[in-house]
């Protein structure tokens, strides 16, 4: 594998083609590679926020898919990068996250 950088993560993310996702579910299987991975992410929404026009349904699928793929030690801070800012393409994408149930996975609610 090339150089991981937060350009290349953003750009497989925004794509997310059959071998963009391999890739990043690469990156989701190695710890070592969650700064990267979430640098990318953030990137990747940055870019989806300033674009011109703002695809919510492409920002929703992208949540929801990293959601269901991403190891439970990285839920929490993916939802804490989907809340860190209050524009639309955020707000798309953490819908997508929370619809995939990521969270509540990795963290099931206590039974009293």
């Amino acid at each position: 594998m090339s150089a991981i950088d937060r350009e290349t993560v953003a750009e497989k993310l925004a794509s997310l083609q059959a071998t963009d996702q391999d890739y990043v579910k690469l990156l989701l299987e190695n710890p070592a590679q969650d700064a990267v991975l979430l640098e990318g992410l953030y990137l990747y929404l940055e870019r989806a926020a300033e674009a011109r026009f703002l695809n919510t349904l492409k920002l929703e699928k992208a949540g929801e898919w990293i959601g269901l793929n991403a190891p439970a030690r990285l839920q929490i801070r993916l939802t804490e990068t989907a809340k860190s800012s209050q524009h639309p393409a955020y707000a798309a994408f953490r819908a997508g996250l929370t619809r995939s149930g990521g969270l509540e996975r990795a963290y099931p609610k206590a039974s009293v």
